[in-house]
């Protein structure tokens, strides 16, 4: 396979009008993903306590499920809040609500749950049965919060849309409520939000924080969500619940990604003890220089050309932030382009004009690190095989439970070690190569 043939198949930024249509892969064949939605929406119920997640769907599927759950102790084993609903060749033909109904009937008499999410898998949402009107009748039969989750894999790239569908159905469950100075957080995937540097500044402001979703909450705290000041919302997946809330009971939000540039950290945090009506505090002052002698330092970058994988960080506003500090984006792998990456994109088209493809797809790039022959790469890759080619892996899976300046201090630190060891690897390779000539 040629190098050259790959980036033949890929447009460059600049070339991209319609995402959806101009990123392509660099095989044919589509990447889906490693887990389907149905694993998503179980990650997002079983931090909700009090909750129970129904599966409706094939054998396969429920015992996927049923595996993954029977040994956390967050979903209570065996016996705990994971059940299902195994469908047959009968309920693909005549439908599955009636055993639906039955199922839930045996639930609420065994386990009583405060709340249950019903996870339609891809056998029910192709025979049709409208799990929505299923959910809003058992709602009103048992008077608790039943919410349909869809979360049929093909038309999913791979498990984050179960994840958003989850936590986008809890409001359903929220109540109007007075509201006061606490703060939801909303879409927290990685870590605990209390290890995060946004978490001691919001504890040392004495701002409470309320609903965490998915990270963790009880049913109690999503119906009292409404009560929140503000959502702080720290990943894509929490800004259809985040809209939703917006629109009926006018809780405003702000958007806090783990932004890797220390002007759109400060931002983050203006907006947010603005909407909150608290006076920034003191350490922010301390933890944004801190954050701006690192970047400062960051100086030795100019002109490193890179490749950016799958990182825990806003693919564009990192590339973006990268690109200020004089970098050089080759390659750059993505799920794709929102409308709030705009500005990050322009950005990056002021400094250079990079491939764009699909992201987790490794195999294929290696005919063109050699075409390419970047210095440094972003995401997850085999470093010993990256070195043979002098390049540096650039470790960033710890930022992923960080939120704040802290996540720009970290960033700077690990491209400037990343930088210095593909220096060290390129001397040790042309030194090897001048002394294998030197033999010979």
């Amino acid at each position: 396979m040629d190098g050259k043939e790959l980036l033949s198949r890929l447009k460059r930024l600049s070339e991209i009008e319609n995402p959806g249509k101009d990123i392509h892969g660099l095989t044919y064949a589509q990447f889906p993903g490693t887990h389907c939605p149905l694993m998503g929406a179980a990650m997002a119920v079983r931090g909700i306590r009090g909750a129970y997640m129904m599966i409706v769907g094939t054998d396969e599927c429920s015992y996927y499920t049923k595996h993954m759950t029977i040994h956390s102790e967050d979903w209570g084993g065996l016996m705990g809040r994971c059940v299902s609903v195994t469908i047959d060749q009968h309920d693909v033909t005549f439908g599955c609500a009636r055993k639906t109904e039955e199922a839930f009937a045996e639930l609420m008499e065994e386990a009583a749950p405060e709340a249950v999410y019903i996870v339609t898998t891809c056998v029910p949402e192709i025979i049709g049965d409208d799990f929505d009107a299923i959910a809003e009748r058992l709602s009103e039969q048992y008077k608790i919060p039943v919410m349909a989750v869809h979360t049929e894999h093909f038309k999913c790239e791979n498990h984050m849309p179960g994840v958003e569908r989850a936590i986008t159905a809890s409001f359903r469950m929220m109540e109007e409520r007075p509201r006061n100075n606490s703060v939801n957080v909303i879409g927290q995937r990685m870590g605990r939000f209390e290890d995060t540097e946004l978490y001691r500044v919001l504890r040392d402001a004495g701002v409470p924080v309320g609903a965490q979703l998915p990270s963790g909450c009880s049913v109690e705290d999503i119906r009292n969500a409404a009560s929140a000041a503000v959502n702080i919302v720290v990943n894509d997946i929490g800004l259809p619940l985040a809209r939703k809330m917006k629109s009926r009971f006018g809780t405003p939000y702000v958007f806090f990604d783990k932004f890797t540039d220390p002007e759109h950290i400060a931002t983050a945090y203006e907006n947010l003890f603005a909407f909150l009506g608290v006076p920034m505090p003191d350490e922010l002052g301390e933890l944004r220089r801190n954050a701006e002698a690192a970047v400062e330092a960051a100086g030795t970058l100019q002109g490193v050309p890179f490749i950016y994988g799958n990182t825990p960080f806003r693919c564009f506003e990192a590339c973006g932030f990268m690109a200020t500090l004089g970098m050089q984006p080759q390659l750059i792998q993505c799920h794709g382009i929102a409308d709030a990456d705009s500005e990050d994109v322009e950005r990056i088209k002021a400094a250079a004009d990079p491939y764009i493809t699909q992201v987790a797809n490794i195999a294929p790039l290696q005919y063109i690190y050699d075409e390419l022959k970047p210095k440094l790469y972003l995401g997850h890759e085999y470093a010993e095989r990256l070195r043979k080619k002098g390049i540096a892996i650039v470790h960033t899976d710890a930022g992923g439970g960080m939120l704040g300046f802290e996540v720009a201090t970290y960033f700077a630190q690990q491209l400037i070690g990343a930088t210095k060891e593909a220096a060290e690897i390129n001397t040790a390779k042309e030194a090897e190569e001048s002394g294998r000539g030197m033999t010979l």
